[in-house]
């Protein structure tokens, strides 16, 4: 059986889950590109590069059927993130033409940033994105770049995510830091093993010629106010909170996945609970 070649360029901690999960199928040879390859998966073949720099992109394959662009800002900032997504992207894109490349498909990790509702909204994949903060407009730019680009295109805007070793929201109720109840904020999540697999999902569609969108939001089933989960969290930590904090975020939103749902796609974890119950039992058993 020929194996598809898929390229994961900033293969982090969302990109090295994707790779595992390809490789589980045993339909796909992957290759991860990025600054540190000692922390790839095995069975993963490693491309040393810097995405920021169009010189130093690494040796890839032959040929390549999917391109996955996953990466991750060294920080905040508008700088960070301009040289993380745009013209990290830009490269890519480049290179895949200028060497003559036709991938099936081209996706790329973007984020809910891109939407500017404030006040508890439902949003969806039609819905308008006027962002005021650098983040949200860079990554709309981002997804213009591909979308615009002779690939066919697929952006995935990804919620809060958490997981292994994205503990920020149980560092802070360890701490004691709870938020009013009101204004009420609602936060998007999405576990990482979901990221994977929705991106995962969308490539096994693809190469199935199954419909594929140009947009997809990865959030899961439901959104919560924060002051809900983080008491809820500090329930299962036997902890107490302090309410007197700001909430840990600014916007407040509620994102739809109904349209990944309508792929087929089965959350592993449907919501913050079950996520976070997981999270917390590996944690403790450590």
């Amino acid at each position: 059986m020929n194996k598809k070649n898929v390229l994961i360029a900033g293969c982090g901690d969302v990109g090295c889950e994707l790779a595992q999960q390809l490789l589980d199928t045993d339909k796909y040879s992957v290759w991860g590109l990025r600054r540190n390859i000692e922390h790839l998966p095995k069975g993963v073949h490693p491309v040393q590069g810097d995405l920021s720099n169009p010189e130093q992109l690494g040796h890839w394959p032959s040929q390549i059927d999917y391109v996955v662009y996953a990466a991750a800002s060294d920080g905040p900032g508008e700088d960070n993130y301009h040289k993380a997504y745009l013209r990290g992207l830009s490269n890519i894109l480049s290179r895949l033409q200028a060497e003559g490349r036709r991938p099936e498909r081209v996706l790329f990790t973007s984020s809910t940033s891109c939407y500017h509702q404030n006040d508890g909204e439902w949003v969806d994949e039609t819905s308008p994105t006027h962002p005021s903060r650098y983040s949200g407009k860079i990554m709309l730019e981002s997804e213009a770049v591909l979308i615009n680009s002779p690939f066919p295109a697929t952006v995935v805007r990804f919620g809060g995510i958490y997981g292994p070793g994205r503990n920020r929201m149980i560092t802070r109720v360890k701490a004691g830091e709870g938020c009013g109840t009101e204004p009420v904020i609602y936060g998007n999540r999405i576990h990482r093993d979901d990221c994977s697999g929705i991106l995962a999902h969308l490539i096994q569609r693809d190469e199935q010629k199954l419909p594929v969108d140009s947009l997809y939001l990865g959030v899961d089933h439901e959104p919560a106010p924060m002051y809900e989960v983080l008491h809820w969290l500090a329930d299962q930590l036997n902890v107490e909170l302090n309410d007197s904090h700001p909430a840990p975020q600014r916007g407040s939103k509620r994102c739809s996945n109904q349209r990944i749902i309508d792929t087929g796609y089965t959350f592993r974890f449907p919501n913050y609970k079950a996520g976070y119950a997981e999270l917390i039992s590996s944690t403790s058993s450590e």
